[in-house]
């Protein structure tokens, strides 16, 4: 079944309605797995079915991401995919991108390329299941090669020898290496397939090839999938995502039958009026479908045109002041939304200035930073010692004289004894021609793990072994040493301190011992949901991506003009652009002004009560102020659907406060006790 969902139709409740229901039918909560793209939505989830059939219940269902599911897989089948010792380790983005780093260098590659982009492409080429030698041929016979695809084929076969040697997955292989041991081992499919008999995805339309591929492996017999999903909320082809997936499920799963959702619960009809006129426009192929108002009345949507930014952002952050004064709002009600993290730093300012509380959601996440993954690492080295990646990370972290010199060194005895990275540091003695520095640098090192080790071996709580740790390799010392002002140290060290909260209340919980700690240390890899996403009662400063799945009752779409929205790098593509797995047509620019509609359309359908659209004029591009023009977006937009006005100088914080107060005091002077006659002074609106 395929269940179109439109934007506010109740996609989560049709979801959690409906393993309620096969639960009340007799279906085993273990024969379920339900599937979705973000912890955050996984757990959310888990909670509103939990609340539906009990947390006893509950508990037996499988909810989660598609890359812990493939995970799963891949931890109870490691002998079937022949890993020595039955571990492994996991690459994340910043894992994989400095491993391609370090190939670059290896290469000497002279110029300096976007990392970014060469692991876009081989995450592309992957998911599509091409291994370097198929992908470089495919390139060759398909568009024009450019520089960026000269250098990753270079870079794609000595990446995959990199992750062999680590024994290490990335996150495309958590979902393609199941996809290709299903497909040689038909007995491990067959296990799989028994254990998972009613499959149900969210947000289907944010699949790529491999996702598509395994749930053609896992339902393909018993045909029990459910899908949930929109395909004019598909917004991350640049990410890999396909809409042909939803488009095509038909196809992909014969005799499907197809669910439309079209009524919405969410927003204000005159919103949902501007949604529909846009998507009304759309050239792509799509599922013909209509957002239905179940709230019939509101303000038109605003149409707001600026002289410059700087007016757009005063006058973003007048109206918000302006509506928690007078309309009782809370700043948690209020969002503002940009097409680009460059357009925020003018409305960050314009609230600051009125001292109105803000959060900003697209920042680097929590996992990300350097401390967390460092202390990450340590404590990974401690309980796995042959976790060569994170090793690695902390031979040399704080310095302690174990240069790139004696790293290669380390290594180069390590191959030749065919031994591990620990067991050449363990013996640094025995390394030809290495340093008394570096010797008494590992030396450091190993009563650093030792004792951490000892600590975990005694039973002692996760979060007091992280701490004990982070004394004995004097972490705080050199944040102290290494930030640049001291409020940058406090917000590190702040980071570290975060992070020994999350060990502390799983500590409280009792999942305190060794090997629950050590898996969960694994999982972290996979969390990319940020910790600024938690709700306060603040202004929600974000990008349209990063709005997906949000909603608030006042919404302010900022910077709508062609070349930020539609982007500019959705009319002209560059070499750093890898092109999509899931391209429509073809035209790289054609698909991408599509996505870009659809972008919009995700934007607009954010807002409950109240919509703003904003643009200016003249914006800064290169050091001097240039005309723009409305985006394409906009001007589809018939006129009666829009209030305009426009915005010709910005109004400084606290002076809707003064003119408030004038307006009051010339309205009591110019009270004329004559009967009939106008005020001496009328009162300016």
């Amino acid at each position: 079944m395929l269940v179109l969902a439109g934007a506010g139709s109740g996609k989560t409740r049709v979801v959690t309605t409906r393993i309620a229901r096969l639960l009340d039918r007799g279906i085993p909560a273990r024969s379920m797995l339900a599937m979705t793209f973000t912890n955050k939505a996984a757990a959310e989830m888990h909670e509103r079915v939990g609340k539906l059939v009990g947390s006893k219940v509950a508990r037996e269902l499988k909810v989660c991401t598609f890359h812990r599911f493939g995970l799963d897989v891949l931890g109870a089948e490691t002998r079937a995919l022949g890993l020595r010792g039955g571990s492994f380790a996991i690459f994340d983005q910043s894992d994989a991108l400095g491993v391609i780093r370090e190939i670059l260098r290896e290469l000497r590659a002279g110029k300096s390329y976007d990392v970014s982009a060469i692991l876009s492409r081989i995450s592309n080429a992957k998911n599509a299941f091409l291994d370097a030698e198929s992908w470089a041929e495919a390139q060759r016979q398909g568009k024009g090669i450019d520089e960026y695809d000269e250098i990753s084929m270079l870079v794609y076969p000595r990446y995959m020898a990199a992750l062999r040697s680590f024994q290490a997955f990335d996150f495309d292989d958590l979902i393609c290496e199941v996809v290709r041991l299903w497909q040689t081992r038909a007995d491990v499919l067959e296990r799989w397939r028994m254990r998972y008999r009613f499959v149900i995805v969210d947000e289907y339309q944010d699949t790529n090839r491999a996702q598509l591929e395994l749930l053609r492996l896992l339902c393909g017999e018993h045909r029990n999938v459910v899908v949930v999903g929109d395909d004019d909320q598909s917004i991350y082809a640049w990410r890999g995502a396909d809409v042909r997936n939803i488009l095509d499920f038909e196809e992909h799963f014969s005799g499907a039958k197809v669910v439309k959702l079209e009524h919405n619960y969410r927003s204000r009809k005159p919103i949902l009026d501007v949604a529909n006129a846009v998507l009304a426009k759309s050239g792509a192929r799509r599922h013909k479908k209509s957002l239905i108002a179940t709230r019939v009345e509101g303000d038109k949507v605003r149409s707001i045109i600026c002289v410059d930014p700087d007016v757009e952002a005063s006058f973003v952050a007048t109206e918000a002041q302006r509506l928690l004064e007078r309309e009782a709002a809370r700043p948690k009600d209020i969002a503002v939304l940009y097409r680009s993290n460059l357009q925020a730093a003018a409305i960050e300012s314009a609230l600051k200035e009125r001292q109105i509380p803000i959060r900003m959601i697209g920042g680097q996440q929590f996992f990300e930073r350097k401390e967390v993954k460092d202390l990450i690492a340590y404590l990974r080295v401690a309980l796995n010692p042959g976790d060569e990646m994170c090793l690695r990370r902390i031979l040399n972290y704080p310095a302690r004289g174990i240069g790139d010199a004696a790293v290669a060194k380390l290594g180069a005895y390590a191959t030749a004894h065919d031994a591990s990275l620990w067991t050449a540091v363990s013996r640094p003695h025995a390394v030809h021609e290495l340093t008394s520095a570096a010797i008494e640098g590992c030396r450091q090192l190993l009563r650093i793990i030792e004792a951490t080790r000892a600590r975990f071996e005694r039973g002692e709580p996760s979060a007091e072994v992280a701490r004990a740790l982070l004394a004995d390799a004097g972490f705080k010392e050199d944040i102290m040493a290494g930030s640049s002002t001291a409020n940058a140290a406090a917000r590190r060290w702040g980071n570290i301190e975060g992070l020994l909260n999350v060990f502390a209340r799983r500590d409280e919980k009792g999942k305190g011992d060794r090997a629950s700690f050590a898996e969960f240390l694994r999982l972290l890899a996979l969390r990319q949901d940020s910790e600024e996403e938690e709700a306060t009662d603040r202004v929600t400063l974000t990008t349209m991506h990063g709005a997906k799945g949000l909603e608030f009752p006042y919404v302010f779409v900022i910077g709508l003009e062609e070349g930020l929205m539609p982007h500019q790098r959705s009319l002209d593509e560059r070499a750093t652009d890898a092109a999509p797995s899931g391209a429509e047509g073809g035209d790289t620019g054609g698909h991408s002004i599509e996505e870009e509609r659809r972008l919009f359309y995700v934007a607009v359908t954010r807002a409950r009560d109240r919509l703003y659209l904003t643009r200016a004029k003249h914006r800064g591009s290169r050091g001097k102020m240039v005309p723009r023009t409305p985006s394409r977006f906009m001007l589809e937009i018939p006129p009666e659907l829009l209030e305009e006005r426009e915005e010709l100088a910005p109004v400084a914080p606290g002076m809707e406060k003064v003119k408030a107060g004038a307006a009051g005091v010339l309205a009591a002077l110019s009270m004329n006790p004559f009967a009939g006659d106008p005020p001496l002074i009328p009162r300016r609106r």
